[in-house]
């Protein structure tokens, strides 16, 4: 990991070298912090996987440093949460958005995109003053 930029309050977020063990070391930090934010189950394992996947796309076309930023819509002062899920964006230097492909049953790549589409509350993309971000929304329990 080059660094933890922030892991206070309701927000954390990491820089990644793309190097091998990136893709496993964002994993892990995601992993704790949603479990340092009292989530767990199907919302912690579907942010990881989506990560994962995201990650690796990054890794595989850009030199790096690839961002990661878990945000978690807590309330505050009794007040109703500013978002309405649990939202993780993934930054890296490429200004060029990913493009969701129809892979064959035979390929090994190109899923990606599809799991998060499938998985995601929403998804999207959005650029930057240098590369891009993809950023999804997880529904949370109760």
């Amino acid at each position: 990991m080059i660094g933890v930029t922030d892991t206070e309050g309701d927000c954390a977020e990491w820089s990644f070298p793309a190097v091998p063990g990136a893709v496993r070391a964002a994993r892990q930090a995601v992993r704790g912090a949603l479990r340092e934010w009292g989530l767990g189950g199907a919302v912690v394992d579907e942010a990881v996987l989506l990560v994962s996947e995201l990650v690796t796309n990054s890794m595989r076309y850009t030199p790096g440093p690839v961002g990661v930023r878990v945000t978690h819509p807590r309330t505050a002062g009794g007040r109703a949460a500013a978002l309405p899920g649990l939202v993780v964006e993934v930054s890296d230097p490429l200004p060029e958005a990913p493009t969701e492909r129809t892979p064959g049953p035979d390929d090994e790549s190109g899923r990606g995109l599809q799991l998060v589409a499938r998985a995601a509350r929403r998804w999207g993309t959005r650029r930057g003053k240098s590369g891009k971000t993809v950023w999804f929304e997880l529904a949370l329990p109760g």
